[in-house]
């Protein structure tokens, strides 16, 4: 079954921040939205690249060679294996894509880190 999705719409409508949700899947990957508010944590995924894209507001994502300051529309993608920390001082909405084995703080567990089930709760 095919559905169409708003990812802007998605994100809008979430009401816990740093608690992603999946919206649709496309081979191995899925993708993901999130509202993000503060900072999560330094962590990595050792095997996998993580993609993301602001769809509204601002991020920044400090790594240890440096800081990626991402706006509206723009994306980035960390590389497999690079430590990172998304931070966000105003409220961001994210779409985020990764693959299906991606831990959501890698191998870092805080208050924050959610486990696939509940990122496949419905929004």
């Amino acid at each position: 079954m095919t559905k169409v999705v708003s990812p802007a719409q998605s994100a809008a409508a979430l009401t816990e921040l740093w608690s992603p949700r999946i919206i649709g899947e496309v081979d191995d990957a899925y993708l993901k939205v999130a509202k993000v508010q503060g900072s999560l944590v330094w962590h990595s995924h050792e095997a996998e690249d993580e993609l993301f894209l602001v769809l509204k507001g601002h991020l920044r994502i400090e790594l240890e060679a440096g800081v990626v300051e991402l706006d509206e529309g723009e994306l980035f993608v960390v590389p497999k294996g690079v430590r990172h920390n998304p931070v966000a001082e105003q409220e961001c909405h994210l779409l985020l894509i990764e693959r299906k084995s991606t831990l959501h703080t890698g191998g870092v567990v805080t208050e924050k880190t959610r486990t696939l089930a509940e990122q496949l709760r419905p929004l």
